[in-house]
């Protein structure tokens, strides 16, 4: 292991835009002394582009490979800021002109496409009637109504309602733009492009940590992995909604399916299954890694970068903006969610089961066994239950940045990235020796200011305390 007696995870969630934040915890990581290493990689969306990019590199130390990283996106990917302004759309979101084609000549060539597209006398005296009865302060029917000075909001659907949908021409061409059979504005999938030739994902496998990324696959409704070697995902669920499974190998076209955002990006098909972005399901499989094994381990430190939050979203001033927020707003609602879930799994279910299993058991309150519980203050990953107790080391995601492609937010996102992992850094080797032998250790953690959380905590606590002084009632030692 790359970190002595160490087991170490990175997690790099998803954000567009916001990619410098991850090349700059990467930095931090690589100027730290000594500098931190993973042995797996737990990825999604764009984290899912920066992890692979920076794994295979073939620079020989973590500088020359944040700075290549860095560069791929730079030249790659985001656009300069001055052509950025009057061109608001990065390197690689461009039009599939061919499916665009393809569709246009499906549909246009369909004859069912015809059916509404024909001169309709009673439907069309029926929307006139509607329209009259406006104008005329009267109801279909002929019954009066009280006069009222027409809203713009009328307005607006009379024209929608009463003037575009009973229109053939329109309804045809509203048809074609919405109906025709491509599901984005852009796509990337392309796996033999200059662009994605740049990654060589035959460097991946090998003497390289365990790296994978998810997708959500849209035929069977489960959330698959694609990693850089074969890997077992446990059912972290217990048969509830979201099952997991490994699909296989790292490639270009399941890095493109990691971050196939539908209406934003075209869906991608692999081996005859379709596709899209899993980040918006499981940010990064957080549940997942506490049971994840490397060797004949468990994990024992996760650290969390997540690098899209509410706060960062702005008002916006035109489509570019509310586009952007449409994204972000769920991607930062689902990754807040997913860190609280984890903690709240990893420190109160998984505990809670634990106490409910042992809770009437003399031994449990026994002199040997506090000594196994003092010998477990010393073990990382896992106490004498079983239960993960490791470590986990949140890098707190920095507000002021937007969403645009430019290299003016890549460069800031860089350094913002980097100063907060150099602050998660210096708590982490201040606090990291704190003995936990029964819960996980949270390094670096937010204090939470939400009540029901808070609330969650204190009952929790209480039905400890009371399970504490009914065992040693019913069984004193």
């Amino acid at each position: 292991m790359p970190n002595g007696n160490l087991t170490r995870a990175i997690t790099l969630g998803g954000g567009g835009p916001a990619a410098g934040l991850h090349i700059g915890v990467l930095e931090a990581f690589a100027n730290a002394t000594p500098p931190i290493n993973f042995d797996v990689w737990s990825l999604s969306c764009i984290g899912a582009w920066v992890g692979i990019v920076y794994n295979q590199s073939d620079k020989k130390t973590a500088k020359e490979k944040v700075d290549e990283t860095y560069e791929f996106f730079r030249k790659g990917v985001f656009r300069d800021d001055e052509g950025y302004k009057r061109f608001p759309i990065n390197t690689v979101f461009g039009p599939d002109w061919r499916s665009n084609i393809d569709a246009f000549n499906k549909f246009v060539g369909d004859p069912k496409n015809y059916r509404d597209f024909q001169f309709q006398p009673y439907k069309m005296f029926e929307y006139m009637q509607d329209s009259l009865s406006i104008v005329m302060n009267q109801l279909p029917s002929g019954e009066k109504k009280p006069f009222r000075k027409l809203d713009e909001g009328d307005l607006n659907q009379w024209i929608l309602n009463q003037v575009m949908a009973p229109n053939p021409f329109i309804r045809y061409m509203t048809s074609l733009m919405y109906l025709s059979k491509f599901n984005g504005l852009s796509r990337i999938n392309y796996p033999d492009s200059e662009f994605m030739q740049k990654i060589r994902f035959d460097r991946l496998p090998g003497a390289k940590p365990l790296i994978f990324h998810n997708a959500w696959d849209l035929d069977r409704h489960e959330l698959a992995f694609f990693a850089n070697r074969e890997m077992p995902v446990p059912n972290t669920t217990n048969g509830e909604s979201i099952k997991k499974r490994y699909e296989g190998a790292i490639t270009a076209q399941s890095l493109c399916a990691c971050s196939a955002l539908p209406f934003i990006e075209e869906t991608v098909e692999i081996g005859g299954t379709t596709y899209c972005e899993g980040a918006l399901v499981d940010t990064v499989n957080f549940e997942g890694l506490v049971d994840l094994q490397v060797g004949e381990r468990k994990l024992d430190e996760i650290w969390i970068s997540r690098i899209v939050d509410s706060k960062q979203v702005r008002k916006p001033e035109n489509l570019h903006d509310a586009l952007a927020n449409l994204c972000q707003l769920f991607a930062a609602s689902v990754g807040e969610d997913d860190v609280k879930l984890f903690k709240y799994h990893v420190r109160y279910d998984r505990q809670s089961r634990t106490v409910s299993k042992g809770n009437g058991t003399k031994d449990q309150n026994s002199k040997k066994a506090k000594a196994e519980h003092s010998k477990a203050e010393n073990s990382r990953g896992h106490n004498v239950n079983g239960e993960w107790n490791g470590t986990v080391v949140e890098i707190h995601v920095p507000g002021h940045i937007n969403f645009k492609w430019n290299h003016g937010n890549l460069d800031n996102g860089r350094r913002l990235g980097r100063e907060a992992a150099e602050q998660a850094i210096k708590q982490y080797y201040k606090h990291r020796d704190t003995p936990h032998p029964d819960a996980p250790l949270f390094i670096n953690e937010k204090p939470e200011k939400d009540a029901e959380w808070r609330r969650i905590r204190d009952d929790y606590h209480h039905l400890q305390k009371v399970l504490a002084e009914s065992a040693s009632v019913d069984h004193p030692s």
